[in-house]
């Protein structure tokens, strides 16, 4: 039999809105052993005071202490676990997601332990205090950790003063500084049904999901509870003041990361960035990967990633080298930049990444929780969820010129920052890259 590209059972989610403007997407699999739901919430941290940072992320620990029907605060996990399931949060700059994965037989469960947690949390004040600690002993994880510290430093370096540059979590002062009330006022003001889409996906009957969501998220809400998502301020253009920042510490190592302001998560040129970012650091046979490991040796981990929000992204590299050979890594990214800038990939490899991108694209869509997640965010970031084959064929579509053109749109001066962790000691010739960085 011939063989074809297209999957032979295509997922299609279904979108339902409940009259509150709660909207549901139920993605059915059906030989899936599990149900994952997942409850978005349009709200995170680029949308917070800077004095009250880290609310969002507050908020998503708080919900999992205790509930007006399960009021300690390890009944939420243990209804999840005692089923055999999972249960999580995160939190984004843009958004905050409580999820729960059982096996299938449990969704009744699982959706009633979801709607109770973000629903009817108590916000006890005990177990807000005894969280505050919880959450700094985080950040000061965080800071510890080089690689977690390297990479809040280069969105600093990048953003400068504003939401889309400072900590998700905050810091130990704007922790500090949280209150019940605020806590409170977060939820009453954002979550809310139409600033929330509930996904679910597995083995599950839209039927019963839409059924489900009414009973548990349909009805109940405080007056004024089709509040309209937050009045998010548009991320500004400049980088930051100090665009190489450095932290030295006695370490083994030096991480060191570059970023460069790009594309917004809509931008008709995303799917070229995707297969730029391939050429670029994407994996083993990455350009990055094969200059600075393979050919000279200069680092184990070397590598890129593309983040796009609203209304801004950003390319960042990443690398993990020896003190002394910080700059001639740095030289090497900026030789590879150039080239992208200068030349068109050759159409060997272009087919590779293409290859590449839309295999890594459909195996990542293995399990029910990858539908459940992908269908989630989308809709609530984007307001709707783009088919799976209009995704792979917006990769098909793109050329070799295609990925140089976007090179040419933030591969440039002025558009480049970097931050290092570790035993460095050249800020200055750092410094002095950073500033007459060109790609010409």
């Amino acid at each position: 039999m011939p063989s074809s590209n297209a999957a032979p059972n295509p997922v299609e989610p279904t979108i339902d809105v409940l009259p509150n403007g709660l909207r549901v997407v139920v993605t059915s699999i059906p030989h899936s052993q599990a149900a994952v739901l997942a409850a978005y919430v349009g709200v995170g941290s680029r949308d917070e005071a800077r004095k009250t940072l880290g609310l969002s992320h507050y908020l998503e620990h708080m919900l999992f202490k205790g509930t007006e029907s399960r009021p300690e605060p390890t009944a939420i996990s243990a209804a999840i676990e005692g089923a055999g399931g999972s249960l999580n949060a995160f939190t984004s700059r843009e958004l905050t997601c409580y999820w729960n994965r059982v096996p299938f037989d449990r969704l009744p469960l699982a959706m009633d332990v979801l709607a109770d947690s973000v629903r009817h949390s108590l916000l006890a004040e005990a177990e807000i205090e005894r969280e505050r600690t919880v959450i700094c002993s985080e950040i000061r994880r965080a800071h510890d950790q080089p690689g977690q510290r390297v990479m809040q430093l280069i969105s600093d370096a990048a953003y400068g003063e504003q939401p889309l540059g400072w900590e998700i979590a905050g810091d130990l002062e704007s922790v500090d500084a949280i209150t019940r009330e605020d806590l409170a006022t977060h939820i009453e003001t954002f979550y809310r049904p139409a600033n929330i889409v509930l996904s679910v996906a597995g083995n599950v009957e839209r039927e019963e999901v839409v059924e489900l969501a009414e009973r548990h998220w349909g009805s109940g809400w405080p007056s004024g509870s089709t509040a309209a998502k937050p009045a998010r301020e548009s991320a500004a253009e400049e980088m930051s003041e100090d665009l190489a920042q450095i932290e030295v510490r006695e370490l083994e190592q030096c991480n060191l990361a570059l970023a460069l302001r790009s594309i917004h998560r809509l931008d008709p040129d995303r799917y070229a960035m995707t297969l730029l970012n391939e050429v670029l650091g994407g994996g083993m046979s990455s350009r990055l990967f094969t200059e600075i490991r393979e050919k000279r040796g200069l680092a184990y981990s070397v590598g890129s990633h593309p983040t796009a929000f609203d209304d801004a992204g950003h390319l960042t590299i990443m690398a993990g080298v020896t003190e002394e050979h910080v700059l001639e890594t740095v030289d090497v990214v900026f030789d590879e930049l150039g080239k992208l800038v200068a030349e068109p990939v050759t159409n060997e490899e272009l087919e590779r990444v293409r290859e590449h991108a839309v295999g890594s694209f459909r195996l990542g869509l293995d399990a029910a929780a990858s539908w459940c997640h992908r269908a989630g965010g989308m809709l609530l970031a984007n307001a709707f969820i783009e088919p799976v084959e209009e995704t792979i064929a917006g990769y098909q579509a793109v050329t070799a010129a295609d990925i140089q053109r976007v090179a040419q749109r933030f591969v440039r001066e002025d558009n480049l920052a970097a931050a290092v962790v570790g035993p460095f000691n050249q800020a200055d010739e750092l410094r002095e890259r950073v500033d007459r960085f060109s790609p010409n």
